[in-house]
This record gives structure tokens, sequence and C-alpha cells, in this order.
């Protein structure tokens, strides 16, 4: 796993983000198992401490859940997904809107600057 970490930031708020990008797209699926704590802590290169916390945060927001024994794993409750993916696209429209704005782009100009980006991109119709 590759991620840049930044100092703006807490370690164990951005392997949140990694961790919920990564569930939102599928690339982790409804149920399966997460890697463990020290197996992940050396991967990420962080202390197994932040991967501890990311994990207890992450259960906290019903994301996933530990089994005592078994490991932590992807919660199976699709609704929780959807809503997962449902905020993190509100956030980064909002993102997107705020990056518009300070660059004086009006809401037509950048809604046409989005619909060319996807189709470049061959995005989801």
């Amino acid at each position: 796993m590759t991620i840049a970490f930044n100092d703006h930031q807490p370690i164990y708020q951005q392997l949140m983000a990694h961790l919920s990008q990564r569930i939102c797209r599928g690339d982790l699926a409804p149920g399966e198992k997460l890697p463990s704590v020290r197996a992940l802590a050396a991967e990420a290169g962080v202390n197994p401490n932040t991967v501890s916390r990311t994990y207890m945060e992450l259960e906290r927001e019903r994301i996933v859940e530990s089994k005592r024994g078994q490991g932590t794993f992807v919660t199976e409750e699709l609704p929780v997904i959807e809503e997962l993916r449902r905020s993190q696209a509100s956030q980064q429209a909002r993102q997107f809107k705020d990056s518009m704005e300070q660059l004086g782009i009006d809401q037509e100009t950048a809604l046409n600057l989005l619909a060319r980006a996807w189709n470049e991109k061959g995005g989801p119709s």
C-alpha cells in the first residue's frame, strides 16, 4: 500500500480516508477481512497504535467490525457503505465547488468543465 502521508492531517485520519475509499470503490468487499494491525502498520510504515486507532474509529462509524479472535472485517451492512459513498461524494463535490469559486469560475462553466473531464476519462454514464 502506497500512501503519501501529509503533515496537515493526523495519519490515522489519512488511513481512515484511504481504507474508506477502497471500501467505496469495492476494492475491499463487504465482509472482507482487513489486514491485521501489525501487517497494515508494516505495509504503511506506521506505528501499530496508529492502525489500532484507525480501526477503532472505523468501527465506531460502523464501517468495519471487529470479531474477537478473528480480526477486523468490512461491514456487511450495505446501507452503511452506501451512506459512506454518498458522504464522500458530497465532500468531493463541495471541494470542487469551492475550488471553482476561488478561481472565479461560475456554476455553468464549472459544470461544463466537469462534464468534459468526465467524458475524457470515460467515466460511467
